[in-house]
């Protein structure tokens, strides 16, 4: 299933392989604005950049333009 979320004035595609996972998306959203503001540099590098995200149960991977630049985080 895919779904668009706002994220830094950007839409940003969200794809999950879970049909009923609506309380995944919403803790994205939370997790990464928080991530945003007290990440690492690395992180912060990833979301600056960020073009898409797959949720994989209780994780999340983060898609960047440069490929290095990919990161998994939990979202619980």
């Amino acid at each position: 299933m895919r779904t668009l979320i706002l994220f830094q004035n950007k839409t940003i595609p969200v794809y999950i392989t879970e049909s009923n996972n609506k309380k995944a998306v919403e803790k994205l959203s939370i997790v990464l604005n928080r991530k945003l503001e007290t990440g690492k540099n690395a992180l912060k590098k990833c979301l600056k950049s960020l073009i898409s995200v797959e949720i994989t149960g209780s994780e999340a991977t983060l898609h960047s333009y440069n490929e290095k630049d990919t990161l998994t985080i939990s979202l619980y």
